[in-house]
């Protein structure tokens, strides 16, 4: 988004944000909406900008989901530290997965992070701390920086929200530095940008890891809001959705990953209740609607319309 479409596009977003709650609207439903916005904002900037599609992106918002659980609940530290932890603990993560996947490219780097994803989520199962099949629940929201409550819902949602705020203006800033120029390079001509002296497999891995802590601390911020660390976090399921969040939004494009979560989790929020588990099922159509009829996605199309890249 160019000129003034950005600065409305940005002060839409920051204005929902803060008057969503005082308009009616339920905090937690939005504490979700935001945490999976900033997944699929992640997701987004390796695919969209750098052309890597995973299909192990769970295994990163898991990991810091079940880190950061462990940290405030059994370690008794507060819940800046389990953010913190979380997210750390992503990126060590994404260093080690990164390194052995962008060895490889296309589906050969798609089929290497699912399987890794996978073999964590074997571990997940298998370790006590986690809970098992049961999740690691209880995780106590306590006192940010031992000044302000966290039970209260107001309270914690404008820091999921501030949270989200602050790892979506970090992605806006990459994809819009030099870095961020060679890593689009990258996407459209890979053996060009080789050609023009850059070390490809050393700004792939440095995205890679950028998307992981970022997708990490959205999953620590989702464990201090449900209070709970689960294997539907690192289920490949999960990497499912990110990648129809993004699609659905509008892939490489800023906004798009934001709308797309909030579609998908508003659809399945209103439809879980109504058609159980034919949600799937719907999701899927909607899936495949995209991908033939409206390929840009809804940012994508609407950009195309107004003649500004969204």
């Amino acid at each position: 988004m160019n000129g003034g479409h950005m600065y409305w596009g940005f002060a839409a977003l920051i204005g929902f944000g803060l008057l969503a709650p005082v308009a009616g609207i339920y905090p937690t439903f939005l504490m979700k909406c935001w945490c999976f916005a900033l997944f699929a904002c992640a997701f987004n900037l390796l695919l969209g900008y750098t052309g890597l599609l995973s299909f192990g992106h769970a295994a990163f918002l898991s990991v810091a989901a079940y880190v950061a659980g462990h940290t405030i609940r059994n370690l008794g530290f507060g819940p800046e530290w389990g953010i913190l932890a979380g997210t750390l603990s992503a990126g060590v993560l994404g260093y080690v997965f990164g390194s052995l996947a962008i060895r490889r490219a296309g589906i050969y780097f798609a089929m290497i992070t699912l399987a890794l994803a996978q073999m964590l989520y074997f571990v997940w199962l298998q370790m006590k701390f986690t809970g098992g099949e049961d999740g690691l629940q209880g995780v106590p929201r306590g006192m940010l920086f031992g000044l302000i409550d966290l039970s209260d819902n107001t309270n914690l949602y404008y820091l999921v929200f501030a949270i989200f705020l602050a790892g979506f203006f970090l992605i806006h800033r990459v994809i819009h530095s030099p870095f961020g120029q060679v890593l689009q390079a990258i996407r459209e001509n890979e053996p060009r940008a080789i050609s023009l002296g850059y070390d490809v497999d050393r700004y792939k891995l440095v995205v890679f890891v950028l998307s992981a802590a970022l997708s990490g601390l959205a999953g620590a911020t989702k464990t201090l809001v449900f209070q709970l660390a689960s294997l539907t976090d690192a289920h490949w399921h999960m990497s499912g959705e990110v990648v129809l969040m993004t699609l659905l939004g509008g892939l490489g494009t800023v906004f798009g990953p934001v709308v797309g979560a909030f579609v998908i989790i508003g659809l399945q929020n209103q439809l879980a209740d109504k058609v159980g588990s034919w949600v799937q099922v719907i999701m899927g159509i909607i899936f495949v609607i995209c991908v033939l009829v409206f390929r840009r996605g809804i940012v994508g199309e609407l950009g195309r319309l107004l003649k500004r890249p969204l």
